[in-house]
């Protein structure tokens, strides 16, 4: 189990690596159901190298397509993202707590008087 959401997440960070890939998704975030000619007419890339864009994603499971005819539609599919989302929220968590605890730290270094110039020593 540990293996499958290990190799999960191993796909759907190196599809979000791409910044192309990324911009994939959001216009499907704010478009649904492209198709894939659709999908691809802003992007000043050829069609086939927007589909190898769409196998990574889709291998990712971040899209989902559907043919019907001959037009092919593609729709975001948000469930391995929230995964994603999960074990970010964990590392979240882990990085205020020590973050919070190292502005206690300096705050607490703030207050400590430092030795005045005309202390006398022995």
């Amino acid at each position: 189990m540990v293996k499958y959401q290990e190799a999960e997440l191993n796909d759907i960070f190196a599809a979000l690596a791409d910044p192309t890939r990324r911009a994939l998704l959001a216009r499907l975030e704010t478009e649904e159901n492209l198709s894939v000619s659709e999908l691809a007419r802003p992007f000043h890339v050829s069609l086939p190298a927007v589909m190898k864009h769409l196998d990574v994603l889709s291998d990712a499971r971040l899209i989902a397509r559907q043919k019907t005819g001959r037009t092919v539609n593609v729709r975001l599919n948000a469930e391995p993202m929230e995964h994603a989302m999960e074990w970010l929220a964990r590392y979240q968590r882990f990085w205020s707590h020590k973050l919070d605890q190292l502005a206690a730290f300096l705050e607490e270094e703030d207050t400590i008087p430092e030795r005045g110039k005309d202390e006398i020593t022995d």
